[in-house]
């Protein structure tokens, strides 16, 4: 097949005027407060976070301009299909760190990689190709397709789940049954699966591990240490905060992965209520952006459930690391999106920003040249019909007349 070089010259000049260029300035205020606050905790995990900024920054580039909506038919299917593998593979050989298989080792080079936070992205892509084929009805997905959908996200659950990584594998279910409810789905699927988990509940308890139900017995009792001293350095730091040398909990080491899954309560410490407040409100803006995306493109169904699978996630995310932080839900390993210090969610985080504006872009652009082609159409028409005219007009000029 023969490439048209024009119209690729043309895709690659005419889509970044299309893209949601807001989507990523409302994420640089999230990463200026992370950075000061990963500087001031370890300057080398802040030089490390600046290779994350660029890797995330050239994933975000290079998804932003791959044609997803003409590829996905095929790249859904075998990224959601090669990630349950690598799944398969931590349960074979995958590397036990502090009592939970959750990776796998690169040979060669000893770094390793956590395939759960990579099937998320495939999950979302394969929920929005599947119902962008067979979009629901104006009432919802009926019990047959919803269950059809669950499959897509279930399987991974159980998988993550047995690693141990419950948090994850939560995240995961959620996102996944928060998408497939903005898509829609009838009220009374949603009513018979929660009447499920109602009467489940008793015998999944059963079958956590022990730490986990220790997390559960410290969330509904006395909290553990982690949350004691979070809470300490939140209140320590009132409404305006502390500087860098009087916020102690952090800097005598007192606050646990206070650069991670912790990095909210150092925020608490050094900026205070005010600083908590701020990172709060630039996410509730990030994720009724994303809503909004979906609303605006309510019929395109593959821009409408990637668009609302990122803002679940981030609202997920979000609200699990702070009620976490304040006590108010179990201790779980789930850092801020695109806050906490670490390179995979951030990198993920990004490749996900750079599809979405992909595929609004790529509406846009594709409506554009569409709009384009027809003017055209009907320009050439009118020429053609100007000079079929003319024609006409000197042939019967230069027709001899009849007596």
């Amino acid at each position: 097949m023969d490439i048209d070089w024009k119209e690729v010259s043309n895709y690659f000049r005419t889509l970044p005027k299309n893209f949601d260029y807001l989507l990523i300035i409302q994420v640089i205020p999230l990463l200026v407060i992370s950075s000061i606050l990963i500087k001031e905790i370890n300057p080398t995990l802040f030089h490390k976070q600046l290779i994350y900024y660029v890797v995330g920054a050239i994933g975000l580039s290079v998804a932003a301009f791959i044609p997803w909506s003409k590829i996905l038919w095929w790249f859904a299917p075998v990224s959601y299909l090669f990630n349950l593998l690598l799944l398969l593979a931590v349960d074979i050989s995958g590397k036990k760190i502090l009592g939970a298989r959750r990776w796998l080792e690169i040979p060669g080079i000893g770094l390793t990689v956590q395939p759960s936070e990579f099937i998320k992205v495939s999950v979302i892509l394969m929920l929005a190709y599947l119902i962008s084929r067979n979009p629901p009805p104006k009432e919802g997905y009926g019990f047959i397709m919803f269950a059809k959908l669950s499959v897509i996200i279930i399987i991974p659950f159980l998988l993550i789940a047995k690693e141990p990584d419950l948090g994850t594998a939560l995240v995961l279910l959620l996102t996944g049954y928060g998408a497939l409810y903005f898509v829609g789905v009838k009220w009374r699927v949603w009513f018979s699966l929660l009447l499920i988990l109602s009467i489940s509940a008793p015998i999944l308890y059963g079958h956590l591990h022990n730490y986990q139900k220790k997390r559960i017995a410290d969330f509904l009792g006395k909290p553990s240490y982690h949350v004691q001293q979070a809470l300490i350095a939140i209140g320590s730091g009132g409404m305006e905060g502390k500087s860098k040398n009087d916020a102690t909990q952090t800097q005598l080491k007192f606050l646990p992965i206070s650069s991670s899954d912790f990095i909210f309560a150092y925020l608490g410490e050094r900026f205070g209520f005010k600083g908590m407040l701020t990172v709060v409100f630039l996410y509730i803006l990030l994720i009724v952006h994303l809503l909004t995306i979906s609303r605006i493109y309510s019929q395109d169904y593959l821009i409408k459930t990637i668009s609302a699978g990122i803002a679940f996630l981030f609202f997920i995310y979000m609200n699990v690391n702070m009620y976490m932080i304040i006590g108010m839900a179990p201790v779980v390993g789930i850092p801020l999106p695109m806050f906490s210090h670490g390179g995979t969610s951030f990198i993920i985080f990004a490749v996900f920003f750079g599809i979405l504006l992909n595929i609004v872009a790529f509406k846009r652009y594709f409506l554009y040249n569409a709009d384009a082609k027809i003017t055209m159409i009907e320009k050439d028409a009118h020429k053609r019909y100007e000079k079929s005219a003319e024609k006409s007009r000197i042939e019967a000029k230069d027709k001899p007349q009849g007596l």
